[in-house]
């Protein structure tokens, strides 16, 4: 079952630019929990992650094993104003590549969601 994002979710997500945070499985099951740079791909309407020497890292490896992923951009307002994002979901180690041009491409984790929770996006920025 595949979920979409809310035109509210769109929004937060393309708007200011924030940190993220994938929680990925270990090998002896465990949590993997780690902050990174993403990008919403609204032509998908999933979750790319990528970097430098990306197929090298343990999220990568961990996403090639187990692809339960879950996702979280967050950011708090003041006073206290939590807001947040999270995606759960199955995610995909794409390895390195070409495109259409020839062009090398970075390995990458797409994340398609499953069920998407968001909260405090009603609330205005002061």
């Amino acid at each position: 079952m595949t979920a979409s994002f809310s035109p509210e979710q769109v929004a937060y997500l393309t708007g200011e630019r924030r940190l993220g945070r994938l929680a990925s499985v270990q090998p002896d099951g465990l949590p993997h929990l780690v902050p990174l740079g993403w990008s919403y791909n609204a032509e998908l309407g999933t979750i790319d992650i990528s970097g430098r020497n990306f197929a090298a890292t343990v999220k990568f490896h961990n996403v090639e094993r187990n692809s339960k992923v879950a996702f979280l951009v967050d950011d708090v307002l003041p006073p206290w104003q939590p807001r947040a994002v999270m995606v759960q979901g199955r995610a995909e180690a794409i390895p390195a590549s070409q495109d259409t041009e020839g062009e090398p491409t970075e390995a990458m984790v797409r994340i398609t969601p499953e069920r998407i929770t968001a909260w405090g996006l009603e609330r205005a920025p002061s």
